[in-house]
């Protein structure tokens, strides 16, 4: 969330930023609310203040033998009001909160202004998507033809919108995380987490999910435990209510989960095969870094996204996010799209993102500065690296040959047994 000194300070640069994102949200009616509450919380505590230092006052009077009815009818008339004002000033905190934990994150001044995905601005393409001698198939038909996805089955088991690899299929996915877990740890100096798939209210809150996007979320009603989105959320929230120390940012951490999105409303829109899925699988890079580093640190968590990319050999691009397209809690955010061939169509794999101190306020998360300064939040980064049902797309398509097999690249066969090619 907002520091809300900085809304109260600034609330036409509030008011531009929530119109950016394209966010229909009243600054005024929230400054006016902040205003009431303060003076209902002055009033409470000015009560209370009141009444504690008549009530030490009894005891002197009553050893020193004096009346005491005044200060008792004092203290009677000080306690009705305390209990007309904290109703009220839950009622109001209720109100307040709602407010501001719906209040989008300000987007950084380099973000495109626009007001979708069609002002987002191309960073830089890196390869070139393949021309074949031939139709490419999809990976819908790929995976068929080599009976490695198998959509129809994962629908009698769960429903549409899920997958079931199988054989070389479930191989090549395992291979996949590993292979990114491999290179983000060893390579790129991360340390590696494996969380729980399963997170409470607390830590969806903290990292922006909730209360925007409970919709899309699948949750479970007994426990009130939400399946987890992204590993963005347990790693995010692993330093909750903590103070870290300076020396040691960034805090670099990987994790490899299954993801869970309920795609609410997205009926009809690009459900065929792994477009998109209600379960998929994902390497998340996370980071928490100092406020004056966090904007190079972007840059680092981005160029990692990309070393997987170019190491599975696949033509990709870079995008700036508009401020229209950039997500509720993001400051900045790159997307990393992949081509795929038989689609005929980009698909996003990896979105990197700079969150600044919004989800750290959320989720109370700061670092102890050296010589002894107060404490400060952090600033939070994270990135796909990538997610795995579209990288499989892309991979099946771009690397397939005429007769439907698909060669494997060279930094993924070890992963892999040494295999060169998936084929009947």
């Amino acid at each position: 969330m907002l520091d809300v000194k900085f809304i109260r300070d600034n609330p036409d640069l509030v008011k531009k930023a929530i119109r950016d994102k394209n966010v229909k949200l009243d600054v005024g009616s929230f400054l006016k609310l902040d205003s009431e509450r303060r003076a209902l919380v002055t009033e409470l505590e000015k009560a209370k203040a009141e009444k504690n230092k008549l009530s030490s006052e009894i005891g002197k009077l009553l050893k020193e033998k004096k009346d005491i009815s005044g200060i008792k009818a004092d203290i009677a008339v000080l306690s009705q009001k305390i209990d007309e004002y904290e109703p009220k000033v839950e009622e109001i905190s209720k109100k307040y909160a709602t407010f501001v934990y719906n209040i989008p994150n300000m987007p950084h001044e380099s973000v495109p202004v626009g007001a979708g995905p069609e002002n987002n601005k191309l960073i830089k393409e890196v390869g070139k998507p393949p021309i074949f001698k031939f139709n490419p198939k999809t990976h819908l038909e790929i995976g068929e033809l080599l009976n490695i996805l198998d959509f129809q089955r994962a629908a009698k088991i769960s429903g549409s919108g899920f997958a079931l690899f199988k054989g070389k299929g479930a191989f090549l996915e395992r291979a996949l995380y590993n292979f990114m877990l491999d290179m983000h740890t060893k390579k790129h100096g991360y340390t590696e987490l494996f969380p729980p798939f399963l997170v409470n209210r607390k830590s969806m809150t903290g990292t922006g999910q909730l209360p925007k996007l409970e919709e899309d979320m699948y949750r479970l009603k007994d426990d009130d435990l939400f399946l987890i989105p992204t590993a963005e959320v347990p790693v995010t929230n692993i330093h909750a209510d903590e103070v870290l120390d300076e020396e040691k940012l960034p805090v670099c951490y990987t994790a490899y989960t299954a993801c869970f999105r309920r795609e609410a409303g997205s009926y009809g829109k690009d459900t065929k095969g792994l477009m998109r899925v209600h379960q998929f699988d994902k390497v998340e890079l996370v980071k928490f870094a100092k406020p004056e580093t966090s904007y190079e640190e972007l840059e680092k968590l981005l160029k990692d996204a990309e070393d997987v990319l170019a190491a599975l050999e696949l033509p990709y691009r870079i995008l700036a996010l508009s401020t229209g397209d950039l997500s509720f809690a993001a400051s900045k955010c790159y997307d990393i799209e992949l081509w795929a061939p038989g689609l005929k169509r980009w698909l996003e794999v990896s979105s990197c993102s700079n969150f600044t101190d919004f989800q750290a306020r959320r989720a109370n998360i700061k670092y102890r500065p050296k010589a002894g300064k107060k404490t400060e939040y952090v600033h939070t980064l994270n990135g796909s690296g990538v997610a795995l049902a579209r990288l499989v797309i892309a991979l099946l398509e771009t690397h397939q040959n005429k007769d439907g097999s698909v060669n494997i690249p060279k930094k993924l066969r070890p992963f892999m047994d040494g295999l060169k090619v998936i084929k009947l």
